[in-house]
């Protein structure tokens, strides 16, 4: 059991005043495994506050010295891997396996980038008779969610303490756990008081007070579409500077000349990833008309090996969605789906077989889905592929940019000059050519209702920093 009573503001473990505290349950068992404070407003305008005071000197902290603090608080996650890959796993039910690789490995990874790009990174240059410095935004507040919780909150905490801002984080009250961890991480590595402060609580009583405080300057947030909307409302209020993760509907294009069973795999393998709760999901899997019936027959088949079960067996690759809520909400998809017209090759709205217990959902593939129906245009947040066919590369080039989303997408071929002619006609974030491996320096982030801003690398960086011109008389 994880109980965490105690918010971390302006260097220190403090009671929560309200004694309001949420639980947290584990989504395999739905056995309650943590709790944590409910945050009330007044605390977290006392982060801000913290976070303010602090901000004046942190900003003036020289470079190598920040890049020292990250480097500390890399190599204790580094230490924790393991502790953080099981709570990941328990919270959010991905299979533990691929905790360890991700949920774990990728925000240490993301530490490690920052500790390294502040090395080279020039804060300040010389344009004609200006000179134009890069400075620290001041206050930001990160709000992320919970289904990759430490790397969504690493994405943003790193870039904003390398730029000099201080920082006051909100992770989903879903998956709260790891963001302690981060918290008592950057305790033992010595991080100023203030520098960074994390707040625990719903996203009506803490969030929304953090976007519309007039002593935040900028707004990191990840989350849904109603969510995000929300979010920028608010923060207009002050005019807040604004970085928006949303929601995606990835489409995966596949040319007539692609390796068919190697691309209709790997699309599966990213569609179902973390139970398809993720934002990058490719989500649809478009195919010429002439091959529809051997990609649906491959997808089946693909499929097949992701059958629900524990996520720490080590044999596991579809642990469960993360709450009732969005089980259910996943399941209203597919009887959607059917009720519509697309064909279900496999999978469904039926619980699994011999898991009564737990938020599971089969691994579901649709055929002859049309970009008119619902499953086609809306982010379903579960392992639900639906296969959609094309004419020709103008036609799908149209379907794959047909939905309000453009978080990323995806281009199979042989040929690898005309996968990159497609992809540039893409409108989406970020888009992978034959399976082309996630890149942790470039800018990550969305056209569209996919959001705004940009995550990663340098491109992250600078969403913390603001530009100044100075003119210099010569």
């Amino acid at each position: 059991m994880h109980k965490q009573d105690k918010l971390y503001i302006d260097g220190n473990w403090v009671s929560t005043a309200g004694r309001q505290f949420l639980d947290v349950m584990n989504p395999a068992t739905e056995e309650v495994i943590g709790r944590i404070p409910a945050a009330t407003r007044a605390e977290a305008g006392q982060a801000v506050a913290a976070a303010r005071a602090a901000a004046r000197t942190w900003g003036c902290t020289p470079v190598k010295e920040r890049a020292a603090y990250l480097a500390r608080i890399h190599q204790g996650l580094a230490a924790r891997a393991d502790e953080i890959a099981r709570t990941i796993c328990a919270e959010v039910g991905m299979p533990l396996k691929l905790s360890r690789r991700i949920q774990a490995g990728l925000p240490a990874a993301v530490l490690e980038s920052y500790v390294t790009l502040l090395g080279g990174y020039a804060f300040e240059e010389r344009i004609g008779n200006s000179l134009v410095v890069r400075e620290p935004a001041g206050v930001a507040a990160c709000i992320t969610p919970w289904n990759y919780p430490l790397h969504q909150a690493v994405a943003k905490v790193a870039p904003a303490l390398a730029a000099g801002c201080t920082v006051c984080l909100k992770p989903s009250e879903v998956a709260p756990l790891s963001a302690f961890i981060l918290a008592e991480t950057i305790h033992e590595a010595g991080l100023p008081a203030g520098v960074f402060n994390l707040v625990t609580g719903t996203g009506e009583e803490v969030g929304e007070h953090l976007a519309r405080h007039p002593d935040i300057d900028l707004i990191s947030f990840t989350g849904s579409l109603r969510a995000g909307r929300r979010v920028a409302e608010l923060a207009a209020g002050t005019v807040k500077r604004v970085t928006l993760e949303l929601g995606g509907k990835s489409a995966a294009v596949v040319l007539d000349d692609a390796d068919l069973p190697t691309t209709v795999k790997s699309t599966v393998g990213a569609c179902f990833l973390n139970s398809g709760q993720t934002c990058t999901a490719h989500t649809r899997l478009l195919v010429p008309e002439q091959l529809y019936e051997q990609a649906a027959a491959l997808a089946v088949a693909a499929a097949s090996a992701y059958t629900p079960g524990d996520p720490h067996d080590e044999q596991t690759r579809l642990g469960p969605l993360v709450s009732a809520a969005q089980r259910e909400r996943v399941r209203g998809y597919i009887r959607q789906g059917v009720a519509e017209g697309a064909v279900l090759l496999t999978g469904g709205a039926e619980p699994p077989d011999g898991l009564a217990t737990g938020f599971f959902v089969r691994a579901t593939v649709f055929g002859k889905v049309t970009p008119e129906m619902t499953i086609a245009r809306e982010e379903i947040f579960g392992p639900v592929l639906s296969i959609m066919t094309y004419r020709d590369e103008d036609d799908a080039v149209r379907i794959a940019n047909g939905t309000p989303y453009g978080l990323a997408a995806a281009v199979w071929s042989g040929d690898p000059e005309r996968a990159e002619r497609v992809a540039r006609r893409l409108k989406a974030g970020q888009v992978d050519i034959n399976g082309g491996a996630f890149n942790l320096l470039a800018p990550f982030g969305g056209f569209k209702q996919s959001g705004y801003g940009r995550e990663l690398g340098r491109f992250g960086l600078e969403e913390f920093l603001e530009v100044k011109s100075i003119q210099l008389r010569e």
